[in-house]
């Protein structure tokens, strides 16, 4: 976007606010949220750069510091600076540039930012008002403090790993880092509430997030189940649950359908008159006062006799035409959609959610998913690629008052870069 095409949108829903960003795969994407709503977001990477920037894929297969796709999308319209914060003369850069920020995410173990007097009560000795927003695996308190964990540790102590893939194979890890998103997002809200709260006079705090209790949080209803039923949520079985209910196979790939439900569904009626009109060869079997029969319905006979009939018939057609009949017959059933579907989604394309995706090291824009909401007065929108390492680093510092020679010798010694 040009600065005249800038200049003449209309303001930023964070616009003002400035946000140190000193975290890496955990925290990174709270970062994002805030930039691409506006914000002022300074991405403060150690030497050698943020741990997410050897994290695949990578433009072109080849890895990189600057060729991180994950990097790259995480941290879109943020400001980039380097520094080494276990020098003096480090702390001293990030006290500088905290004393004029609202708000800082970190994902440093607990007490290591306190060791490097960078702590929320360091930081809010010259900015009584500012926000500390500390990412972790486990909390800054508890016997579990102290340990490390990856996306899958997150998944696994916090329960959703157990509910992953099927009852008979081993548990299955969702992709995508789903943990550290689930910390990031509701990071990013807690210090959002945070912010606001020092902004109407109420001064700053620290916002502890526990990745764990995080991912907890999405376990839907499995803890109330066992509450009140004293039953612990399984895996589903990688079959049919029951006849007419579960996923299958398509001409161009799986469908879900939902027609079948306990006692006598509407949909199930429905359906049935669908598969008359299309000619469905032996649909005359799926008549017959047993198919009202739940238990009948859970045996492996109508698993195997629904399953036969349907995907003779489905693997003629299309997902897009079975939903688009499906629909108009009110019956529950919807695409299995891949990645590729998804960026040809024509309600998807209607409401403009995939963006461009630029990089200095691809001749054309790509796309990328953009937000899941729309603002009609204050608009989301990306407003600069990831930063380079380093890229801002001279910048920024002027902003705080240090000059071009003393940037250039803390960048001689090393200090930033």
């Amino acid at each position: 976007m040009s600065s005249a095409q800038h200049t003449q949108a209309p303001p930023a829903a964070l616009e003002g606010l400035r946000v140190l960003d000193l975290s890496g795969p955990m925290g990174n994407y709270a970062g994002k949220l805030f930039a691409d709503m506006g914000a002022d977001v300074i991405l403060v990477e150690p030497p050698g750069g943020s741990a997410l920037r050897r994290e695949p894929p990578f433009i072109g297969d080849v890895p990189g510091i600057e060729r991180s796709l994950n990097f790259a999308y995480q941290n879109t319209s943020k400001r980039g600076i380097c520094l080494d914060l276990e020098t003096s003369s480090g702390q001293h850069l990030l006290r500088l540039l905290a004393a004029k920020a609202d708000l800082v995410i970190e994902t440093a173990p607990p007490g290591w930012m306190a060791a490097r007097g960078l702590g929320f009560d360091d930081l809010a000795q010259a900015r009584p008002q500012i926000v500390v927003a500390s990412i972790t695996p486990f909390g800054q308190t508890g016997p579990y403090a102290q340990m490390a964990a990856t996306d899958l540790v997150g998944l696994a102590m916090g329960g959703l790993l157990y509910m992953g893939g099927y009852r008979d194979v081993a548990p299955t890890q969702a992709h995508g880092d789903q943990a550290f998103k689930c910390a990031a997002m509701y990071g990013a809200v807690a210090a959002m509430l945070a912010v606001t709260h020092a902004e109407q006079g109420g001064g700053g705090q620290h916002v502890d997030i526990s990745m764990q209790e995080s991912v907890t949080l999405a376990l839907e209803n499995a803890a109330q189940t066992f509450d009140l039923e004293g039953t612990v949520r399984q895996r589903p079985l990688a079959e049919q649950r029951f006849a007419g209910y579960g996923l299958f196979e398509c001409k161009d790939g799986y469908i879900f359908l939902g027609s079948r439900g306990i006692g006598n569904s509407p949909a199930w009626s429905r359906s049935l008159q669908w598969f008359k009109d299309e000619g469905m060869e032996g649909v005359e079997r799926l008549y017959g006062p047993e198919w009202s029969d739940l238990a009948y319905l859970k045996s492996d006979e109508a698993r195997d006799v629904f399953g036969e009939l349907f995907m003779r018939w489905s693997r003629r057609h299309t997902k897009a035409w079975l939903y688009g009949e499906g629909q108009k017959r009110l019956i529950p059933l919807a695409p299995v959609s891949t990645p590729a579907d998804l960026l040809e989604n024509p309600q998807l394309q209607a409401r403009g959610h995939f963006v461009p995706f630029t990089h200095p090291l691809l001749e054309t824009a790509a796309r990328m998913p953009g937000a899941p909401y729309v603002l009609s007065g204050t608009p989301w929108r990306v407003s600069r690629p990831a930063p380079r390492l380093g890229e801002h680093t001279a910048e920024v510092l002027a902003e705080v008052g240090v000059s071009g020679a003393e940037a250039a010798q803390l960048f001689s010694m090393g200090v930033a870069a």
